[in-house]
């Protein structure tokens, strides 16, 4: 998506007074533009002037994007960079990342992340009894609705991960993971961000259960048919597909997508892919 933004105009008279300035340090990124983070107090008139100047140079350069990463204890250059033309890109909890655009009219800049990743995890014993919990916050609080296991994906995290992490912290249960059975995306989720959730299936490794204090009512074994039986479960045409989902896997030849370790062009570092690999492999 691109956004019009203008820029400071800048004459040549202010091009030679901005040349008295130190600049600000900055690295060049691989699209054109630069980075800049700020290391070092300062005063905010101050790197109003710096900015400018800098900024001036980075156009005399045919610079494109400009980032700045203006870490938590400089909060007060944030105004500032903002009356020259800057906008909030993402925050993280130590720093605020703000773009500006030099080139006339619309900028390429790429978003912020426009997704959150979630799991679902399906767990059942050789009883034909899934994992389920209650929880005591958002909007299954105080509804006596039972649940597979769900949370959010960390940053740095495989999903294949994420999802034994969550069983075993809101259940204390050990699992393998096997498979990706399916997916969904939706959007206008958590602050309007668009939500991706992966339903899991998880094979049991222990058997008692211990529910999360912070953020569950319960936590048990349930047989199967309990569970699809609940009223909410038959209400809503997405969890009667979960429930189709689970049973094909379990009774007849539905294959999910299994992680693969492997690598990219990007990083020689192991990460994983997820396919199909009973029909890939012809077993």
């Amino acid at each position: 998506m691109s956004t019009s933004v203008n820029s400071t105009p800048v004459n040549e008279k202010d091009e030679q007074v901005f040349q008295d300035f130190k600049l600000l340090n900055a690295v060049d990124d691989r699209y054109g533009g630069v980075i800049v983070e700020v290391r070092e107090a300062m005063d905010s008139a101050l790197f109003g002037s710096v900015l400018r100047a800098s900024i001036a140079q980075w156009r005399h350069q045919g610079k494109k994007g400009v980032w700045i990463k203006l870490p938590i204890q400089h909060v007060n250059l944030v105004e500032a960079a903002v009356k020259e033309g800057f906008w909030f890109h993402h925050a993280e909890p130590n720093y605020l990342m703000l773009c500006y655009w030099i080139p006339e009219g619309t900028h390429t800049l790429p978003a912020n992340a426009s997704h959150r990743i979630g799991i679902g995890a399906f767990v059942m014993n050789e009883k034909r009894e899934v994992l389920v919990v209650q929880e005591s916050t958002g909007r299954f609080r105080g509804t006596g609705v039972w649940k597979f296991p769900t949370g959010v994906v960390n940053e740095g995290e495989d999903i294949c991960a994420a999802a034994v992490r969550e069983v075993k912290e809101e259940t204390a249960v050990d699992t393998k993971f096997i498979e990706i059975l399916a997916f969904r995306q939706s959007h206008k989720a958590f602050f309007d961000k668009s939500d991706i959730f992966f339903l899991c299936l998880l094979e049991p490794l222990s058997s008692e259960v211990q529910k999360q204090e912070t953020e569950l009512e319960a936590a048990k074994w349930m047989p199967f048919e309990e569970y699809e039986a609940q009223p909410f479960v038959q209400k809503h045409e997405l969890l009667k597909y979960i429930v189709d989902i689970c049973l094909a896997k379990k009774d007849r030849n539905y294959s999910g997508f299994s992680p693969v370790p492997t690598t990219s062009v990007f990083s020689d570092e192991k990460n994983y892919m997820y396919f199909n690999t009973t029909d890939l492999n012809g077993q």
